[in-house]
């Protein structure tokens, strides 16, 4: 079955363009709780508008319900969900597990997509949201052809793909950097994309020695170089070391590959642009249309249509390639010329309307001393019969079969053609042509109330308030670890509640200290189904080790470490904003969970805690984690050494490895909260100190800080605790 095509429609003029150019589906925002609130989106009128445009025309509705929610924002989510669900929504796009947990038992038969932030990229991550009620999953643009087959083969659910459009360089769902720099959310449907910016990447010691001398070395002739003589020259092909733009990545597009992504089974091809014109919605539709229909890819001249509507330095496939690397970076220029004549063309035609039809036949019967009738036929199996006066006598010329074919074929303006009409007539009757047309006309409306009308659905009432059992007076302190060495110099002395110990470390530990603390080894963030065994033999030592519990930071994770009797704890990629979240991970075996840093002291205060709930309190916040090596793209790979990236303004933010030959972006400045008594206050268990370019003798003298509430030593932040994000 071929892949259905579904576009974005950030207005309704994006919708119009959509359908009439062959959308199979549109997915759209209508409310507050969208991942694009800067799109224009849809009033009542126009939403309950579209459903009836759509539905009449064959095309499918998704709402998109899909940022991070509050306790105060769960009742009027739930009933915008209620009332698209009575309207005849389609399905319903999230990404917050509180959301989703009330959806599906108050709306059981409403159907309820993953959305991509909800970092589904191997196939135990599909299968256990699908095993949870989702009928489709959303799958990280990352995933490669090889290992979306193998989601589609593992997967009950249907796999949706991203097929064309945007590119982030953090993993979907992962990133914080517009939180965190500029308090504008991603995950709340605010991001400003700070990854388009420009940045340099330097070591950390030419930064620290002389940050002015080391920006200034940067520039030489008004090119940027690398300020390290050092530094391995790029690979051919690749961009000059230090990149302007490390973070912006070209446009995906698969155009391609549809034929391959249709043979391995994936079951729905996105394309991406809610904020962009209805013009540009209009021209890649009809192209990716066009392309699935007939089985094939672009041609030249579809290729730069493509390009022209819109594109970063061109386009990249090298994800599905399983590939990565400098090629894909990309910039939209500067001032880029509006391709007017693609974009008036693609205007008219979707204004002129007719290019999208439902075939309809047509069945006739006029018989003398009997009501005429009706009945029309669309190409779903939907029937609807209607009647009109009794036939006269012909007085003069008598009714033929071709005035009747003529009459019924006349469907311009409507959403339907005619197909075929077969006709049942009695010789030396006569019915005027009014009587025919408004038949006709009858027929179609009977037609498209069949067509339009919302399925049957229950409703059940709303479950029972989360209880609030795990509120503790004050919060244990516990310590996540970056290195080995920031576990010596008198760390594990100070006896902290948790020890997080990033699973790729443990394994080259030969036995752990002795003590009360709690170990729990940190699955990586990231990974793919190739890696799975080798992360079980991981587990097996690290629980030889005497580790007993287990960081899981999306539902990937839960295959992995259910049934080897290890604590869960749920990390803060399960990005928990809600007590119905907190619920639904206590549902999922989870005895404790960290909750979101976007979240402000009182609505960590406010949350019901239906299982233990932990804060990160201190260090400096994971900005995003990205497939793509920072340093390989821009200097050469240099693991070897700290590694900074480096902004207009003159931040630093420092460049981590991550498992998979990925890279980590911490913010520029750690959280300090241990002077503010207020993070003692929230009906936390635990407390987060979280270690990461720390050496040995500064871990210790943080923890002692946040023991006696002393004052920070540097530069810090209050993160978002205070200001919260838009």
């Amino acid at each position: 079955m071929k892949p259905e095509l579904l576009s974005p429609a950030g207005s309704p003029e994006a919708l119009r363009a959509a359908v009439e150019n062959g959308a199979g589906a549109v997915y759209l925002g209508w409310g507050e709780f969208n991942a694009r609130r800067g799109a224009k989106n849809f009033t009542d009128e126009e939403f309950a508008d579209a459903l009836i445009y759509c539905h009449e025309r064959g095309v499918r509705v998704f709402l998109t319900l899909n940022t991070l929610l509050t306790d105060r924002e769960l009742p009027a989510a739930l009933e915008t969900a209620r009332t698209a669900c009575r309207l005849g929504v389609d399905a319903i796009l999230v990404q917050d597990w509180g959301l989703f947990d009330l959806l599906r038992g108050v709306l059981p038969d409403l159907p309820l997509h993953a959305s991509t932030q909800m970092s589904l990229f191997t196939s135990g991550g599909a299968c256990e949201a699908a095993a949870d009620g989702c009928e489709r999953v959303v799958i990280a643009r990352e995933c490669s052809g090889e290992e979306t087959a193998e989601i589609c083969r593992r997967c009950p659910a249907e796999v949706e793909i991203f097929g064309h459009g945007a590119l982030c360089m953090c993993y979907s769902g992962q990133c914080e950097m517009s939180a965190l720099i500029g308090g504008r959310s991603g995950n709340r449907g605010t991001c400003a994309q700070p990854c388009r910016m420009r940045y340099d990447v330097v070591p950390l010691s030419s930064w620290e020695d002389d940050p002015a001398a080391a920006k200034a070395a940067r520039v030489q002739g008004g090119k940027t170089v690398c300020p390290v003589d050092d530094a391995p020259p790029p690979a051919a092909g690749k961009p000059s070391p230090g990149n302007q733009r490390p973070l912006s990545l070209k446009d995906s597009c698969l155009a391609d590959r549809l034929t391959e992504a249709e043979a391995m089974g994936v079951s729905c091809l996105k394309l991406e642009g809610r904020m962009k014109r209805p013009e540009y919605v209009a021209v890649i539709t009809g192209i990716y249309a066009t392309l699935l229909r007939e089985g094939r890819g672009p041609t030249a001249e579809e290729q730069r249509a493509l390009e022209q509507a819109f594109s970063r330095s061109g386009f990249t496939d090298a994800y599905w390639r399983g590939r990565h690397g400098a090629a894909m970076l990309g910039a939209r220029p500067e001032n880029a010329p509006e391709p007017k004549e693609l974009f008036a063309a693609a205007k008219a035609a979707y204004d002129r309307g007719g290019m999208r039809t439902v075939p309809v036949d047509f069945f006739c019967a006029i018989l003398a001393g009997e009501p005429c009738t009706l009945t029309a036929v669309d190409q779903d199996g939907h029937t609807v019969t209607v009647t009109g006066p009794v036939p006269e006598a012909a007085r003069s010329r008598a009714l033929t079969e071709e005035d009747l074919r003529d009459r019924l074929g006349k469907t311009g303006g409507t959403a339907y053609r005619c197909r075929e009409v077969s006709v049942t007539l009695d010789e030396g009757l006569s019915l005027p042509a009014s009587a025919v047309n408004a038949l006709r006309r009858e027929a179609l409306s009977a037609l498209t109330a069949e067509r339009t009308a919302p399925p049957p659905r229950r409703e059940l009432p709303l479950p029972p308030e989360v209880s609030d059992t795990c509120a503790a007076p004050e919060p244990r302190l516990t310590v996540s670890v970056t290195t080995a060495a920031q576990l010596t110099g008198g760390l594990l002395d100070l006896s902290p509640a948790r020890v997080y110990v990033p699973l790729e470390l443990l394994r080259d530990f030969p036995a752990l200290p002795e003590g009360e603390t709690e170990w729990f080894a940190v699955l990586p963030r990231v990974w793919r189904d190739r890696d799975e065994e080798r992360l079980s033999q991981w587990l097996d030592h690290a629980i030889a080790l005497g580790v007993t519990g287990a960081a899981v930071g999306n539902l990937g994770h839960l295959p992995l470490v259910r049934d080897r009797g290890l604590t869960l704890a749920g990390d803060f990629g399960m990005n928990v904003f809600n007590s119905r979240s907190l619920a639904y991970l206590k549902e999922k075996g989870l005895s404790s969970a960290c909750v979101s840093f976007e979240l402000r002291f009182a609505q960590i205060r406010d949350l019901h805690k239906p299982l233990p709930t932990e804060a990160v309190v201190y260090g400096r916040l994971p900005v995003m984690i990205t497939e793509n090596c920072l340093l390989q793209n821009t200097v050469g790979c240099r693991c070897d050494r700290a590694n900074v990236l480096v902004d207009r303004t003159g931040a630093a933010f420092p460049i981590l490895p991550a498992f998979g030959h990925r890279t980590e972006l911490q913010n520029s400045r750690p959280l300090w909260l241990a002077d503010r008594p207020d993070w003692r206050r929230l009906g936390l268990t635990y407390a987060r100190l979280r270690f990461t370019t720390e050496s040995p003798e500064e871990c210790v003298r943080v923890f002692r800080a946040y023991q006696t509430g002393g004052a920070p030593a540097g530069p810090f932040t209050r993160g978002l605790y205070e200001r919260g994000v838009e």
